[in-house]
C-alpha cells in the first residue's frame, strides 16, 4: 500500500466514526471564521519614515524599534516583547500542527492533525509557529504560505507566521517522520548519506533543500536527527546517519550549514537538531510514539557515545534542539521524559553545553490530540509525569527548561499556570525572547512573503535533480556478488537477458532487458523488497506507520523469496529502512544490493554496471534475530557474528 493511501485509509478510520457531527463541526467552523475575520484589523501599511520603507504591523502610523530593519535584533525583540499581552507570549510558545489546502487555500475545518481552523488558532489563540503536516504541490503551499502569513498581518502586532517541516525530500512510509512534497528533489534517506561518507554531499543537500523549502516558504527545519542507530530494531533508524559518533557529527554539522548558512539570515533555514540527547537506544527497539517504548535503555554504560553529535551541531551554529519523548533510565534522579527532566535540559543542554537558542519539545508531551472532543488520535506522550495534570505538566516542563511545546495547540494552559503564580511572567519572556529572535534573524518581519510565480523554477531544478540522483547513486551498497556456474562473478549484468521482476516498476524494467512473467522462464531475476517489520500493536492510526518488531522474514513471504531464488539466478535489493535479518536471502542470491529510498532506474544502473558502488553500511546487519535480542540497545556494531559488519561495501572490480 502506498503512503497516500496507508494515510488515507487511517483517516478513513478516525473520520468515519464521526460522521454527522464532523460535517456540523465543519459547518460550525465557518461561522467562526466569519466572527473571528471581523476581529481583525488592515493589512499593514508599508510607511516611509527616517529615509526607509517599513511594514508597520502594529498599524499605528509610526516606526517602532521593532519594524525598524536596521536596529540590533535584541533591541527588536524588547521593544516587540514590552508590546505584547500575555496571551500573545503564550502563543509564541506553542507550534501547533496544520494541513494546507490542497488548492491554497486555508483549511478551517477539523482533521486528524488540525482539530481547529486556521482563524482560530492564528486570531484567537496567537499563535505563529505552525508544523506542516499534509499539502498539496509546491505552488500550492507557496500559495497557502502567503494566505496565511496575510491573516497573522492583520493581527494586532503583525507576528508572522514561522513554517516547519519534517523532511520533504525522502520517499518515507511515516508521516510523523517526513513527507515528500511533490516537486521537490528526491534524496537518499539520511542512512544513505551516512552510506556514502561524503560530509561535503550532506552539505551539498542541506543547501538544495534550503533553496526549495525558502521557495514555499517553510523556515524551520524539524531535523536533522543526530540520533544514532545502536539499536537494530528501532523504527526511525532511515532517519539517522547510522551508529557511528564521530561520522554521525560530521554529518550532522554539514547539514546543519547547508540549511542555515555560516550565520542564520534571511536565506536561512533554521535547524532544529533532535533528539538530545540522543533517541536511539530504545529498549528492545520500542518507539516512545508509544507508553510500551518509553525506556530508553543503557545497558552498556554508553549514554556519553550517544551525545557525541550534539557539540558538533553547537557548533555549526543550531538554532533549535529537541528532546525525545523517552526517559533516560537510570541516568539522572528522576526517571521522567527528557523534555520534563531538569538535569537533561537545564544542567546539561544549557549548563554543560552552553546552549542558549530554542529548546521546542516533541509532539504532544502535554496533553494528547482529539477531534471535536470525542475521539483520541493520539494520547499524551508525558512519560514518567503521566500521573501529573495537564497545567502540571506545561509547568514541569518549562521549568526544566523547555521554550516551545511541539504539536499542541492550546496556550491558555501557559497563561492560566502564570495568572495563578505558577510560573513567573519573567520566565515566559525568557523563552519568548529566543522564539522572537530567530523570526528576526530570518527576516519574517521584515518580508515574510514568498513569490508563487517563481516556485516553479525554483524546485525541482535539473541541476537539483542531478545531484540527487548522483547522491543515490553513491549511496548504493553492494553487498553481495555471486559466482555463476563458469566461474565468472554474476554482477553486474550485461546484454538483454529475460528479466523476471518485483517491486519494480515494468517500464523501467524493459529498459535493461526483455520481461518475462515467471522466474522460470527467466535468465535472471531482479527483487525489490523492504524490511521486514512486525504487525501494530494496536489500532492507533499513528502506530500503523511505525516499522517496528522483528527483522526477518517469515511465513509466505519468505518462502516465496527463496522459491524465486532457487528458480533462477536472483539479484535482492533491500531497502534497509532497519537492520534487516536475512542470512538465508543472502546466501542463496545471486547478487545483493542494499539502497535507503532510492528509485528503481538507480538500482537497474547498479545492477547492470552504469555506475560502480561505493557504499559503505552505515551500520552493521545481524546474523540471527537471537543476536539481535541478545545485543545491548546503547551499543555499536556488537551483536555476535553479523552478517555484514558495519561499513561492509563491495565494488565491482
Amino acid at each position: 500500500m502506498s503512503l497516500g493511501s496507508k494515510v488515507r485509509t487511517g483517516a478513513i478510520v478516525v473520520l468515519g466514526a464521526l460522521g454527522i457531527p464532523l460535517l456540523v463541526a465543519a459547518a460550525r467552523a465557518r461561522n467562526r471564521v466569519r466572527r473571528t475575520t471581523e476581529k481583525l484589523g488592515p493589512a499593514a501599511p508599508r510607511l516611509e519614515a527616517d529615509g526607509i520603507t517599513f511594514r508597520d504591523l502594529n498599524k499605528n502610523g509610526r516606526l517602532d524599534i521593532y519594524e525598524d530593519p536596521r536596529r540590533p535584533i535584541e533591541e527588536r525583540v524588547e521593544d516587540l516583547l514590552g508590546q505584547m499581552n500575555l496571551e500573545e507570549k503564550c502563543g509564541l510558545m506553542v507550534q501547533a500542527m496544520i494541513n494546507a489546502g490542497k488548492d491554497g487555500s486555508l483549511v478551517e475545518y477539523p482533521s486528524p492533525v488540525s482539530p481547529l481552523g486556521t482563524h482560530e488558532t492564528v486570531v484567537n489563540r496567537h499563535i505563529t509557529h505552525y508544523n506542516l503536516v499534509f499539502s498539496g504541490d509546491a505552488r500550492s503551499v507557496a500559495t497557502w504560505y502567503n494566505r496565511l502569513q496575510e491573516v497573522a498581518e492583520r493581527t494586532r502586532l503583525g507576528i508572522p507566521i514561522t513554517i516547519s517541516s519534517d523532511p520533504r525530500h525522502a520517499t518515507g512510509e511515516n508521516p510523523a517522520a517526513g513527507i515528500m512534497m511533490k516537486g521537490f528533489s528526491h534524496w537518499p534517506d539520511p542512512l544513505g548519506m551516512g552510506a556514502t561518507r561524503d560530509a561535503a554531499l550532506v552539505e551539498r543537500f542541506g543547501d538544495i533543500a534550503r533553496r526549495e523549502y525558502l521557495a514555499v516558504g517553510i523556515r524551520s527545519a524539524l531535523h536533522p536527527m543526530a540520533d544514532l542507530a545502536t539499536e537494530p530494531r528501532w523504527a526511525r533508524m532511515a532517519g539517522t546517519f547510522g551508529e557511528d559518533a564521530e561520522l554521525a557529527a560530521d554529518m550532522t554539522a554539514a547539514y546543519i550549514r547547508g540549511f542555515q548558512g555560516e550565520k542564520l539570515g534571511p536565506e536561512s533555514v533554521a535547524c532544529m537538531v533532535k533528539h538530545f540527547p540522543g533517541g536511539g537506544p530504545q529498549k528492545d527497539g520500542l518507539d516512545p510514539h508509544f507508553s510500551y517504548g518509553r525506556d530508553q535503555a543503557y545497558p552498556g554504560d554508553n549514554f556519553e557515545y550517544h551525545l557525541t553529535p550534539f557539540p558538533a551541531a553547537f557548533e555549526a551554529g543550531v538554532e533549535q534542539v529537541m528532546p525525545y519523548y523517552g526517559i533516560p533510565v537510570g541516568q539522572t534522579s528522576e526517571d521522567v521524559a527528557m523534555a520534563f527532566n531538569t538535569e537533561i535540559i537545564t544542567d546539561m543542554l544549557r549548563g554543560r553545553f552552553g546552549f542558549d537558542g530554542v529548546v521546542c519539545s516533541d509532539w504532544g508531551i502535554a496533553e494528547g490530540f482529539t477531534l471535536l472532543g470525542r475521539i483520541e488520535v493520539m494520547p499524551a506522550r508525558a512519560w514518567g509525569v503521566d500521573d501529573l495534570t495537564v497545567e502540571e505538566r506545561y509547568a514541569k516542563a518549562v521549568n526544566a527548561g523547555i521554550d516551545q511545546f511541539g504539536g499542541q495547540n492550546t496556550p491558555h494552559h501557559l497563561v492560566d499556570l502564570v495568572r495563578d503564580s505558577t510560573l513567573d511572567e519573567t520566565r515566559i519572556d525568557e523563552s519568548v525572547r529566543r522564539l522572537l529572535a530567530i523570526k528576526f534573524k530570518l527576516g519574517l518581519f521584515d518580508d515574510p512573503y514568498v513569490d508563487v510565480d517563481a516556485v516553479a523554477g525554483e524546485v525541482g531544478r535539473p541541476e537539483f535533480i542531478e545531484a540527487a540522483r548522483d547522491a543515490h547513486r553513491r549511496s548504493v551498497v553492494l553487498l553481495k556478488v555471486g559466482e555463476s556456474s563458469d566461474g565468472s562473478p554474476t554482477l553486474p549484468l550485461t546484454g538483454r537477458p529475460k528479466l523476471y521482476v518485483e517491486n519494480v516498476a515494468l517500464e523501467v524494467a524493459a529498459r535493461y532487458g526483455e520481461i518475462v512473467d515467471t522466474p522460470a522462464d527467466a535468465d535472471v531475476a531482479v527483487l525489490r523488497v523492504d524490511t521486514p517489520h512486525g504487525p501494530p500493536r494496536s489500532r492507533n492510526f499513528l502506530e500503523r506507520l511505525f516499522h517496528q518488531g522483528d527483522l526477518d522474514f517469515k511465513g509466505e513471504e519468505k518462502e516465496h523469496i527463496l522459491s524465486v531464488l532457487e528458480t533462477v539466478p536472483t539479484i535482492v535489493d533491500i531497502h534497509l529502512e532497519r537492520a534487516a535479518v536475512i542470512p538465508e536471502i543472502a546466501e542463496k542470491a545471486a547478487g545483493l544490493f542494499a539502497t535507503f529510498g532510492s528509485p528503481d532506474e538507480v538500482i537497474m544502473d547498479a545492477v547492470f554496471g552504469a555506475f560502480n558502488p561505493t557504499g559503505k553500511l552505515p551500520i552493521e546487519m545481524p546474523s540471527s534475530m537471537e543476536a539481535v535480542q541478545a545485543q545491548r540497545e546503547d551499543v555499536p556494531s556488537d551483536s555476535e557474528d553479523p552478517l555484514f559488519a558495519y561499513g561492509h561495501g563491495l565494488s565491482y572490480p
